[in-house]
């Protein structure tokens, strides 16, 4: 009789654990209209910051949603927001497909959709240290502008480096994305000793390049390496910088 009863239970058990196993699997939203737009929050009045076209898939972020709004995380890691009706729920229990739409450590570059950006970069300018700013006016996913001003510290002075250069992005649609850079500005050295050598202005060209690496959250890892020849009236020679830093596009 006992057995019986424990048989009983047991049976009686199963789909509750079945659904409990259900609950417990990663949910997905597949976008069913031409194009959805996800934004910052649950309203119109937030901006957006992805348009997704037709099929494309999002892991629910959250099973529980803000009045017409469904919360998603976006495949470089970010959180947004599509309206209910513009997608469709998909349980997903094939690791491939997990896999492939759940954030990772590397994401979709931001390029895609971005109008400017912005690096801190740091590493060696001819043998010393240095730190440069480089902001970006993205024209293209493979094209962009880039002003940059950057320091550089010798034991006897301190040279300033600025200009403007061109930036020829190779694989834009890539996370690991090759670059070239052509440019041309100035750079202002002055002694730590002003009595034993007086300030000096440099012209330079600059061609180099490097790898972009877009991680998750629109971030960006950038290497780069250049060769930057200064020259004035009767003097130039090459110089060589390595740096690497972070940056975002937005």
């Amino acid at each position: 009789m006992k057995s019986a009863l424990l048989l009983c239970s047991l049976l009686l058990g199963l789909p509750a654990l079945a659904h409990a196993a259900e609950s417990d699997e990663d949910a997905y939203a597949r976008v069913v209209v031409a194009e959805a737009e996800l934004r910052a929050g649950p309203g119109v009045s937030h901006r957006v910051i992805y348009r997704a076209p037709r099929g494309e898939t999002f892991l629910i972020a959250t099973r529980e949603t803000a009045g017409f709004w469904l919360q998603v995380t976006l495949p470089d890691g970010r959180t947004g927001y599509v309206l209910g009706d513009t997608v469709e729920p998909v349980a997903a229990g094939d690791d491939t497909f997990e896999s492939s739409r759940k954030p990772g450590f590397f994401a979709p570059p931001a390029l895609q959709d971005a109008h400017a950006g912005f690096a801190m970069m740091a590493g060696v300018y001819d043998g010393d240290g240095y730190v440069e700013l480089r902001p970006a006016w993205v024209i293209a996913p493979a094209i962009a502008l880039e002003p940059y001003v950057g320091l550089a510290l010798q034991q006897d002075s301190r040279r300033i480096v600025y200009g403007g250069a061109g930036t020829l992005n190779l694989l834009p649609d890539k996370a690991i994305a090759p670059f070239v850079s052509i440019g041309c500005g100035g750079m202002y050295e002055q002694p730590k000793d002003e009595f034993l050598r007086d300030d000096r202005k440099w012209f330079h060209a600059r061609a180099g390049g490097g790898l972009l690496i877009s991680l998750r959250f629109r971030v960006s890892l950038r290497l780069e390496a250049a060769n930057m020849v200064l020259f004035q009236e009767d003097d130039y020679h090459n110089v060589q910088s390595y740096v690497a830093g972070l940056g975002t596009y937005f």
